[in-house]
């Protein structure tokens, strides 16, 4: 599945009901019998991409190394992150985080959790440049953030708003990337769209419309996905904050040879 439509991300699917997904394997559970649910919104095989709703009861893991890189939005429920150096972090309904691949911890969920995800199953084999530094990371939706570059004079119908970013985490092939981002006003021509982008409003409203025309406006509190690939503008009115979770494919192998 890896369509390029703007998907509005539902907390109970787009049909309201998530598909019951296989068990986890009793191997890796210290605790509990979970049942899992889910939902995928977009599944990018070829580049390890995939995004969506998932849910599951009560269970604790065993501690290990977290298999891929994921960005996470508590919709319900709450969960606590074990690090092996006994470090915990515990993430609640409206907060977000991630979990860098590679990461020894433990998955800690006292009772029933609701999230929206993407993930990064990265296979380069690249590794970060120090793993001893890994931990789970919180984007701050009120953090303090440095003027970013804003669009292209070319590609804009509006005059150039100030934007500000800051950036929180980035994986080994600098594809992979999540922070908070802010912008003024501004209206930006339909394009295709460069990269995979799961956003999350904080503050502000804006409006998209897609290459057939259709216009989707989302507000704060809205979660969405913008496929790679996707024809849209962006037209906001006023201020909007966001944090994001974005994949902008690059190539790797040089980088991947540079690291052997």
């Amino acid at each position: 599945m890896n369509s390029t439509s703007i998907v509005r991300f539902e907390p109970m699917g787009p049909g309201g009901e998530l598909e019951r997904w296989e068990d986890i394997p009793a191997s890796e559970l210290e605790s509990g019998s979970p049942v899992q649910r889910g939902h995928f919104n977009l599944k990018d095989d070829t580049h390890g991409m995939s995004a969506g709703v998932w849910d599951c009861t009560a269970f604790t893991s065993k501690q290990g190394p977290y298999p891929v890189h994921e960005f996470m939005v508590v919709l319900e429920g709450s969960v606590t992150i074990v690090e092996a150096d006994g470090r915990e972090t515990t993430v609640n309904p409206g907060e977000s985080f991630v979990i860098p691949k590679g990461l020894v911890c433990q998955w800690k969920q006292p009772g029933y959790l609701r999230k929206y995800f993407v993930i990064f199953d990265d296979a380069s084999g690249m590794k970060p440049d120090n793993g001893a530094a890994l931990h789970v990371l919180r984007p701050d939706p009120a953090a303090k953030l440095t003027a970013s570059t804003p669009p292209a004079a070319d590609l804009l119908l509006s005059g150039t708003p100030a934007q500000h970013a800051h950036e929180y985490f980035a994986d080994p092939t600098g594809q992979w990337t999540v922070g908070v981002w802010d912008t003024t006003a501004y209206w930006r021509r339909p394009i295709p769209f460069p990269r995979h982008e799961l956003m999350h409003i904080l503050e502000g409203t804006v409006t998209l419309t897609d290459g057939g025309g259709n216009q989707r406006k989302f507000g704060a509190g809205d979660t969405f996905f913008v496929p790679l690939g996707a024809i849209c503008d962006w037209r906001c009115e006023g201020y909007v904050r966001k944090i994001y979770c974005i994949f902008q494919p690059r190539a790797v192998a040089a980088q991947t040879k540079a690291a052997e």
